[in-house]
């Protein structure tokens, strides 16, 4: 027995922090951290896979424990051990591997390390939906800390007395504290991205945040107080006081400062910052600073304790003040609650107006608010002052004083200020809050308000009156909801939380926390594959394309391009300086229409012999700008040799090629289908028809066609000059004047083309294509 003992006292020797982390007895703090932290990297088990790693990272991580506690260090230089280096018992024992220290409570359970668990899961053990409608809401008044374990998790065992010691300490301080358990609560464990035991998050406005440094109480205090944002309290000194107290107008809250001995921030101010920050702007100011002098005297603040000022619309003297040396949390939230608001706040959004004048429930929990309805300029200061001056002498709890100015709230100020009988601002209402819709009721202070004596009378007699008699209130209104006057802050917000997000990415890939990365990488990469092969395949594309140089036929027609004769775009530009037109016959009517593939149209031109020439430059001329796109092709067909097909094809356009009234019912003519143009499209079986515009005019289309000249294949549309009847011989015309008429004739193709490729023409669909084997007889 006693050798067994000595076996123990000579085990428990053997844990030298000084050996361990390889530091003298005279090391700083600064170096026993720079040192543990270099070699936690190097012994983490997740990073180091040899054997003894994980013990001797136990071995660093007691060490650093004892040395950088100044109170278990000088216990170790005096007697050599600490309350953690204890031989006997008292939580501790020596079990096959050197110093692998277990909790005392891990011997209650041999096989389960439930009873380790008694302290925390059963007071702070969260489930999925406890988590989602609960803690992530208050995660946007104060973090929260979550630890995730297992019952066979052999591994929280080492972790559990810091546990117990950081749950006990921070949750004083108003940090929320939560238990995964992944045998019963795997789905939660999924969501929050935990898949090993143990490990610990925490979770601020919404966002988890795992922790990676060794469990040691000082590292999980930190790594809470980096979880807050950077921004939440401003050292205050004598140089920047007067700039922080007299943002309370910009800012529309009170001011709180804190004076304290200690160079940091403390982290419960930070934590109250936190949880108070939509309606408390906190400022710190460090006593021991010769900066600070001037403030300490001038509000004469005792040095020996921590002390608490309010400040609101006055900055020279505090609206409230506290003063104790156990600051506490209960008193610093009950101090802040007491003052929340400024005497007169401004109306600013309609969260601010919900609290300050909430909806009647009982009937002795009225409410009533009065609202000067002002302006900002500087005419209104002196009305603006009195209505303040008016208000601190205020003691009825039920009665709040607000303002707004009408240029911020105008949908507001409207609604009141619209019965008969009120003055223009400034003016004063009475306001009492029926239901959450925003129904009121309300009376104007009769005399409007300039801040004389006579108007503060009026006022004081109508709250006395209302005292005694609700119903004076004789109007009601249904209230918009109130403008957001610091919406515009939206854009510095969201720098700050991408700033946020972009530390914290960078934090986990230093340390290599690829699982949780995994998300983000698979979408880092997608989006660059996505990219990468885009660009690929269009450089593939454009590139096949350029190689194809043959004709579709060998009676291809090229005609070459002048300048186009439109405005019209397409999506793709023009490859070529000319269009390719490729004659359609007997021989290529099956590979450009019939077997024409999907999704593709055939352009036709409608010509004759004599307009050959003249049609098909001014078509090139009109679609050149179209030629970019791979889906649309281009032909002409010859109606000397087809004109029974035309006929065919027509009678299944008959509403487009209606006949007006006034025509000769006896004597119809045969149309002249010279200047036509069909876009076909061969595999869906319908066509889009543009019938000729002749304007008549050298300079191009009159205006008076309008869009219907456009629209060809309109249904009542028609030609501007229609050759259905032959030319009288008592107007005899020249040859020029006649192919002059012909080139009018496609002057609205380029506004029609636009139209076909947003497909808002008109189809017509047919049952089947008619042949073109036929060769019409001459005449």
């Amino acid at each position: 027995m006693q050798s067994q003992q000595v076996g123990l006292v000579e085990t428990a020797n053997e844990v030298d922090p000084y050996k361990i982390l390889g530091v003298t007895k005279s090391a700083s703090q600064t170096e026993i951290k720079k040192v543990y932290k270099r070699l936690a990297r190097e012994w983490h088990p997740d990073k180091n896979k040899n054997e003894g790693a994980e013990d001797m990272f136990i071995k660093i991580t007691k060490s650093y424990e004892i040395l950088s506690n100044e109170e278990k260090r000088a216990n170790y230089d005096r007697y050599g051990q600490t309350d953690d280096t204890q031989p006997y018992g008292h939580g501790h024992y020596g079990h096959g591997h050197d110093q692998f220290y277990f909790d005392e409570s891990f011997f209650h359970f041999p096989f389960s390390n439930k009873g380790s668990q008694e302290f925390a899961d059963s007071k702070y053990a969260l489930h999925f939906n406890q988590y989602v409608n609960d803690v992530v809401p208050d995660s946007f008044k104060r973090p929260y800390l979550i630890k995730i374990t297992s019952d066979w998790c052999f591994s929280c065992i080492h972790i559990e007395p810091v546990w117990k010691e950081v749950v006990l300490e921070l949750e004083a301080l108003g940090v929320g504290i939560g238990v995964v358990d992944v045998g019963y609560e795997r789905r939660l464990a999924n969501h929050l991205g935990a898949h090993r035991t143990p490990s610990i998050l925490g979770v601020i406005n919404g966002k988890v945040t795992f922790f990676h440094y060794a469990v040691v109480k000082e590292h999980l205090r930190q790594f809470v107080e980096d979880l807050l944002p950077q921004r939440l309290v401003e050292k205050v000194t004598d140089r920047n006081d007067l700039q922080f107290l007299n943002s309370w107008h910009e800012q529309n809250k009170p001011h709180v400062l804190l004076f304290d001995q200690v160079p940091v921030v403390p982290l419960l101010y930070k934590l109250t910052a936190f949880t108070y920050k939509d309606y408390v702007q906190f400022g710190y100011v460090d006593q021991g600073l010769s900066e600070t002098a001037n403030l300490l005297k001038q509000f004469n603040i005792n040095t020996y304790a921590p002390t608490m000022l309010v400040f609101k619309e006055s900055t020279d003297k505090p609206a409230d003040i506290i003063q104790a040396k156990g600051m506490k949390k209960q008193i610093i939230d009950e101090f802040i609650l007491n003052n929340k608001f400024l005497l007169v706040p401004r109306l600013v959004n309609q969260k601010l107006f919900d609290e300050l004048c909430p909806v009647k429930q009982f009937h002795r929990r009225r409410k009533y608010c009065v609202l000067l309805i002002t302006g900002d300029e500087e005419s209104y200061t002196i009305g603006n002052q009195a209505f303040l001056s008016f208000a601190s002498t205020n003691t009825k709890e039920v009665v709040r004083f607000a303002y707004v100015y009408q240029r911020l709230q105008q949908p507001l100020c409207d609604t009141l200020l619209k019965t008969k009988d009120s003055t223009p601002p400034p003016q004063v209402f009475i306001l009492e809050r029926r239901n959450a819709a925003g129904k009121v009721l309300y009376k104007e202070v009769a005399g409007g308000w300039n801040g004389t004596d006579k108007n503060k009378q009026g006022l004081l007699d109508e709250l006395e009156r209302l005292q005694k008699d609700p119903s004076i209130l004789n109007y009601d209104a249904m209230l918009p909801e109130l403008n957001n006057e610091f919406a515009s802050m939206f854009l510095i917000r969201w720098i700050y939380t991408a700033y946020d997000y972009l530390t914290e990415i960078i934090d986990d890939i230093l340390h290599n926390n690829w699982r949780e990365m995994m998300p983000l990488l698979s979408l880092i990469f997608s989006a660059l594959f996505i990219l990468f092969g885009t660009v690929v395949v269009q450089a593939f594309s454009d590139s096949s394309e350029d190689g194809k140089s043959k004709p579709k036929a060998k009676d291809g027609t090229k005609a070459e391009n002048g300048s186009p004769g439109s405005s019209s775009t397409s999506s793709r530009p023009p490859k070529k300086n000319f269009v390719e037109v490729t004659e359609l016959t007997d021989i290529t009517y099956t590979s450009n229409l019939v077997k024409l593939r999907p999704g593709h149209m055939n352009v036709v031109l409608v010509l004759t012999d004599a307009s050959k020439n003249v049609l098909l430059s001014k078509f090139a001329k009109e679609v050149y700008s179209f030629t970019g796109s791979l889906t649309l092709h281009f032909s002409f067909l010859n109606v000397d040799k087809h004109s029974a097909w035309m006929e065919t094809l027509l009678e299944f356009a008959q509403d487009a090629m209606q006949i007006d009234a006034d025509e000769d019912d006896g004597a119809r003519h045969k149309i002249d289908y010279t200047g036509y143009v069909l876009a076909l499209n061969g595999h869906k079986k319908y066509l889009c028809l543009f019938r000729p515009v002749y304007t008549g005019e050298e300079g191009g289309s009159s205006e008076e066609e309008g869009p219907r000249g456009a629209t060809g294949g309109g249904r009542k549309s028609r030609s501007g000059s229609r050759e259905d009847n032959p030319p009288r011989r008592s107007t005899p015309r020249s040859r020029s004047t006649a192919t002059l008429q012909i080139h009018h004739k496609l002057d609205r193709l380029g506004l029609w083309m636009e139209r076909l490729i947003e497909g808002t023409l008109p189809r017509y669909y047919i049952p089947g294509w008619p042949g073109l084997d036929k060769i019409t007889a001459p005449k």
